[in-house]
């Protein structure tokens, strides 16, 4: 079988369903034209069922464009070269106005004096806005667009003729045509099915379309700008700022914040000009190295509600783990990310690539994960704890014949954020301080953790180990761990493992395949960053480690003088 790139378009050869122009993207596959190949017979269930999965998906066409901005028409036309424009006018003047869409930018002579019944649609549209806004389409019978329509419904007619397409022939057309070309995975180039393929266009489209409420972003950092735009791409650039607009806002779009980078006063002018804020932060499974050495992320959640850390409201997170009917393909989706996390050694910030730290025999060991302490989570979830220092204090509490671990955060020991304990004083409360392997290579040799909000308690739980929390994480008060601190009351609902991790990291974050640079699923980047070596280090990335070693002196010169 020869196969082809597809480059034409529409019919002459453009698959109907391709991807967005993602910026940046390099797809390893993507659909080709079988050439010469037979295309086997579908029966009527399956034509109406992929048609429907098309539908429900919402793909197909330019998806990933604007929607028209009038929201009504009687009749919507293709215009194409050779077709009579004055009987196409009048064959859908009435009832109601008529869009003539033209491919080209170019604006069809005459049509501004022909009144205000006709609508010259130049450039492109989401396919799925203009039928959702017309009662008939005029096209060619091989349009996308009129194959989408009948695909939707919607009454089609030959543009030509002007005679009505029958919705089921159009039907079988369009599902031979998208059995007429081979399907790639993007992300490994291997050959997919049509449903896997629809189901990859559909996530991206649930994407884009949030993506679309976000009219600017405001706090980030120049060195994770290129992750913020391919992350939050729709059809137009996102507008990175550091003081956004707030009375150029458009209604019904929100301005995108990275709260720790905001001004004081930002929430509250946000709030009196009635615009709405949508908060950033570092997903759960972030990057191949620490963002304190400015590696940008690899993925990141976009909350509307408020932010997973915060407990002091609620959350998107919080709604999708109190309200989400976990159906059994989701949790077995959480099952095999777990194997693959567990087994790959991915937490947050790189897979088990360190040397290994074997922990001593005892009866009972206990790892204490210290925390950066003007962290967000903890300056908001602490719930009276006083630092790292006070939690090893509470953990010797509630543990006193425990043998105790002390991990300090990467962040800290780097030198680079605020939380350093020196060793002697750590000493009083752990019986060791450890600054080597990593920390799964950590949670795979004890029997339970005291974090106060870390993201470390929540890895301990997909390793099956008992976790007490001293203040308020997102994953405590769902049944799951032992929560010495203040109860969040707004979290009732008993969870099982699966159904956590299904929330937290498939329903909530985004991803971004950093071999691709496409927006992905959980799957694909744990499975770069268990195979994947740490990335060489950039020059910004050598002075931002040279500022925190010079920093970690600086303090230890100071406390020594002191």
């Amino acid at each position: 079988m020869q196969i082809e790139w597809a480059t034409a378009a529409g019919a002459s050869g453009q698959a109907i369903l391709r991807a967005p122009p993602f910026p940046g993207g390099e797809p390893l596959g993507r659909p080709s034209l079988r050439r010469g190949a037979a295309v086997r017979p579908r029966a009527s269930a399956e034509i109406l069922e992929i048609c429907r999965a098309v539908v429900d998906a919402r793909v197909g066409g330019s998806f990933w464009a604007q929607p028209p901005k009038q929201r009504r028409f009687g009749a919507l036309v293709r215009f194409r070269a050779g077709l009579d424009l004055e009987k196409l006018i009048e064959a859908c003047r009435a009832p109601g106005d008529a869009a003539i869409l033209v491919s080209s930018p170019r604006r069809i002579s005459g049509m501004d004096a022909r009144g205000g019944s006709v609508r010259n649609l130049v450039g492109d549209y989401d396919a799925w806005a203009l039928i959702a806004s017309a009662d008939r389409v005029f096209a060619s019978p091989d349009d996308e667009l009129a194959l989408l329509a009948a695909a939707r419904g919607r009454q089609v007619y030959d543009a030509k003729s002007g005679t009505r397409i029958e919705t089921a022939e159009a039907r079988i057309r369009l599902v031979r045509l998208l059995d007429s070309f081979a399907y790639a995975d993007p992300f490994d180039g291997g050959p997919i099915d049509l449903a896997d393929w629809i189901a990859i266009l559909g996530r991206w489209r649930l994407e884009i379309d949030a993506n679309r409420t976000i009219s600017s972003v405001a706090g980030v950092r120049r060195w994770k700008s290129g992750a913020l735009r391919r992350l939050l791409w729709s059809d137009q650039p996102i507008k990175l700022t550091s003081c956004p607009d707030m009375g150029g806002t458009p209604t019904g779009k929100a301005i995108a914040l990275w709260p720790s980078r905001a001004p004081g006063d930002f929430l509250q002018k946000a709030a009196d000009a009635g615009v709405e804020v949508a908060r950033i932060e570092d997903g759960f499974i972030r990057s191949l190295g620490l963002g304190a050495h400015l590696i940008p992320p690899c993925s990141i959640v976009l909350d509307c509600a408020g932010i997973y850390y915060d407990p002091t409201r609620p959350s998107d997170l919080e709604r999708i783990l109190s309200e989400t009917d976990f159906p059994p393909h989701l949790l077995e989706r959480a099952s095999a990310l777990v194997c693959t996390l567990v087994q790959g050694g991915v937490t947050k910030y790189a897979a088990g690539t360190a040397a290994s730290v074997t922990l001593p025999q005892a009866p009972r060991r206990v790892l204490v994960p210290g925390q950066v302490e003007d962290d967000q989570s903890v300056l908001l979830g602490a719930a009276g704890v006083s630092g790292n220092l006070d939690l090893l204090r509470r953990a010797r509490l509630a543990e006193p014949d425990a043998w105790i671990a002390y991990r300090p955060h990467p962040d800290v020991s780097s030198g680079l954020r605020r939380g350093r304990i020196e060793e002697d004083e750590a000493l009083r409360y752990a019986d060791a301080v450890l600054t080597k392997g990593t920390i799964s290579d950590l949670l795979d040799q004890v029997d339970a953790v005291h974090v106060l909000t870390s993201l470390a308690g929540f890895e301990a739980l997909l390793r099956g180990c008992q976790v007490f929390t001293h203040g308020q994480p997102f994953y405590a008060g769902w049944g799951l761990t032992s929560d010495l601190g203040p109860r969040v009351m707004r979290r009732g609902r008993p969870l099982t493992p699966l159904q956590l991790v299904a929330g937290t990291l498939i329903l909530y974050p985004r991803y971004l395949d950093p071999l691709t640079r496409l927006p992905c699923p959980p799957e694909i980047l744990v499975r770069r960053h268990a195979t994947a070596p740490l990335p060489r280090p950039t020059l910004l990335n050598r002075l931002r480690r040279c500022q925190g070693k010079a920093q970690l002196l600086g303090r230890r010169l100071a406390g020594a003088l002191w």
